[in-house]
């Protein structure tokens, strides 16, 4: 029973982390940067998932860069 849940483990945090960099491209490309910005955001989740998740959300400043976004009350 074990070894079939771990056997299934592998896919289940592929798809969260597929998931997550899904949600990363989307608010990149929602945001107001400049388009040389978005690209290398995008181009760095796309081809290192999980060090590009890691390091969008520690050094990406989104606070600043989401102007867009309206603010739910």
């Amino acid at each position: 029973m074990l070894d079939n849940m771990l056997s299934y483990s592998g896919g289940l945090v592929g798809l969260i982390i597929l998931i997550l960099d899904l949600i990363v491209i989307f608010e990149v490309m929602n945001s107001n940067r400049e388009i040389t910005g978005k690209l290398g955001w995008s181009l760095l989740v796309f081809f290192f998932p999980v060090v590009g998740l890691i390091l969008y959300f520690l050094l990406s400043g989104r606070s600043e860069h989401n102007a867009r976004y309206e603010a739910i009350v």
